[in-house]
């Protein structure tokens, strides 16, 4: 088994490498690389986009080196792949991102990326620290969590679903901020699972051995 962290100079991926190297271990996971080559996503058995920064800039960064996004979209509809988007890596998932320009994403899931306007004026922007999960949906990355188990974030856009039922989980930060999404073969996390502690590493472990 071999998974991929798509590396596109979209931020510094160590902690992520480091997280995903000790759950592979710990659940017999297999191989972890962290590659910008096409033909390394294409032989990949799972497949991880991470993603720091504004929505454009990472959009355009995958199409800076020839042939990944289209290996990475090969993987995922045709190969049926599994899929994990990261912070922007998940907001890329969307049909559209609204920061800065309207610019098209991979339209896996039908939504929005809009910015965070909490109806509270003492809650700041961007959304940074911890919050608690509201967990509205089971699936299999999410097994051993539940309502109340939190994440960290940092981020000022948040992914505004069209379909609920691919709304897996939210936090409370006046609104409901979209925080896990997902169908078929794909999952998406708002927050930074390698610097989410053990709620963290306990669903990057459950992606490794995740089957769908």
């Amino acid at each position: 088994m071999l998974t991929v962290l798509v590396d596109y100079d979209s931020g510094n991926l160590h902690s992520a490498e480091k997280a995903f190297q000790r759950m592979a271990v710990e659940v017999d996971g297999g191989k972890v690389l962290v590659s910008s080559r096409a033909e390394d996503v294409a032989r990949a058995d799972r497949i991880v986009l991470p993603g720091d920064g504004a929505f454009p800039a990472c959009r355009a960064a995958l199409g800076h080196y020839s042939g990944l996004f289209e290996a990475i979209e090969d993987g995922v509809t045709r190969r049926a792949v599994p899929f994990l988007g990261i912070c922007v890596g998940m907001q890329m998932m969307a049909t559209w991102g609204r920061e800065y320009t309207d610019t098209k994403g991979f339209d896996w899931i039908g939504g929005e990326v809009v910015a965070i306007k909490p109806a509270n004026p003492a809650l700041k922007v961007p959304h940074m620290g911890w919050n608690d999960l509201v967990i509205g949906s089971h699936h299999p990355v999410l097994e051993g969590l539940a309502t109340g188990d939190h994440a960290y974030f940092v981020h000022s856009y948040h992914f505004r679903v069209a379909d609920p039922a691919q709304r897996l989980a939210y936090v409370d930060y006046g609104d409901q901020i979209t925080a896990i999404v997902g169908r078929d073969n794909i999952v998406g996390m708002q927050f930074h699972p390698e610097k989410s502690q053990a709620n963290g590493l306990r669903m990057i472990g459950n992606f490794l051995r995740w089957a769908p």
